[in-house]
């Protein structure tokens, strides 16, 4: 979705298909499919499944340039990806 590759109305696979694929827990899938359904990026339907909504055809262009001046910095001032994600998350709060 963040590549922009997927169209409004796309079906994603079933959670226990995609956890099966991915060798993850079902819980885990559950969980993600949940938090994209909150930013409104899914649509969560019975029977129907995980539905791509036209909002996660949203240009992230911006964003991604932004994450990338900001890998780029952190690996300048050497920090580990750990770090630099504690730092995000912090800031996004």
């Amino acid at each position: 979705m963040a590549r922009g590759e997927l169209t409004a109305g796309t079906r994603l696979p079933s959670a226990r298909e995609l956890a099966g694929l991915l060798g993850v827990n079902l819980h885990t899938v559950l969980r993600a499919y949940q938090e994209l359904r909150d930013e409104g990026l899914l649509e969560l339907r019975r029977g129907r499944g995980a539905v791509i909504t036209a909002r996660a055809q949203q240009d992230y262009l911006p964003l991604r340039e932004a994450i990338d001046h900001l890998v780029s910095v952190s690996r300048r001032l050497g920090l580990a990806p750990v770090t630099t994600a504690a730092l995000t998350r912090e800031a996004l709060r």
